[in-house]
């Protein structure tokens, strides 16, 4: 049963108590290792994209960076389009929207993305972040980089079911399934205002998608992850990519006129 945000803070006694012991039973894992940036070959116009989060991002629990979000993500594009991807991935262990607001974003290079996806909510919610923090820590996030990459779209995934977490009780994720529901009914409603792409959260998932701590997403999730991203943004048409089909005969009208 739902309840407003609000009332969750009646029940932060039992985050507290279930959360402590979800800590003590956690795995701790580091970010994995292997490159950050790459290239994949293609025909047409480069893709640029840059993924900036939070562990999620940083590949924690996963053996290598090829198993990642962002690597698996320039993959679909790539896989979709036929186009040339160059991407680079920004994430921090347990970073919240603020942080990477204040952080991060300024440190960032300067670069002509065309793509930007933003992994970021998950720590703010388990953070028991208020409506108001959020909204400020994440509407600001989208401010500062729309205006260090104009040119960009940007995309937000909407939070999945906290339910759905291995490592959480069902106490716990039935204190923060209504926190969830307004981080991402805020965070929908500031990407409309603000210039950035809502994609919808994750429906359902299994435990086989999780780590074996429980929290981060395996090779099998990210996957799952990027393939459910990519089919909600061509269903609506807002990903931004050239016609796979209209590259080809490109490439074919100049071999034949060489």
């Amino acid at each position: 049963m739902s309840f407003p945000s609000w009332l969750t803070w009646a029940l932060l006694p039992v985050y507290i108590v279930e959360g402590l012991r979800a800590r003590a039973n956690s795995v701790r894992f580091a970010p994995a290792p292997g490159p950050q940036s790459g290239e994949i070959a293609g025909q047409g116009k480069q893709i640029n994209l840059l993924v900036v989060g939070d562990s999620s991002v940083a590949g924690v629990g996963l053996d290598h960076t090829t198993n990642g979000l962002t690597y698996k993500l320039a993959t679909k594009l790539s896989e979709i389009s036929g186009q040339p991807i160059k991407w680079r991935a920004a994430g921090n262990n347990s970073a919240t929207s603020a942080q990477l607001r204040d952080v991060v974003v300024p440190n960032l290079p300067d670069a002509d993305y065309t793509h930007v996806c933003i992994s970021i909510g998950f720590n703010d919610l388990k953070n028991f972040k208020s409506g108001r923090a959020w909204k400020k820590g994440f509407g600001e996030l989208i401010y500062a980089l729309r205006t260090k990459y104009p040119n960009a779209r940007l995309f937000w995934p909407n939070l999945m079911s906290p339910t759905y977490v291995p490592a959480l009780s069902k106490a716990l994720a039935g204190v923060l399934e209504p926190r969830r529901q307004m981080i991402n009914r805020v965070g929908t409603q500031l990407c409309f205002e603000r210039g950035a792409i809502s994609m919808a959260a994750i429906p359902e998932i299994t435990s086989a998608a999780f780590c074996e701590d429980g929290v981060h997403a395996t090779s099998l999730g990210n996957q799952i992850w990027v393939d459910h991203m990519v089919a909600d943004l061509l269903e609506r048409g807002l990903l931004g990519l050239e016609n796979k089909d209209e590259v080809e005969d490109k490439q074919n009208q100049m071999d034949s006129a060489l």
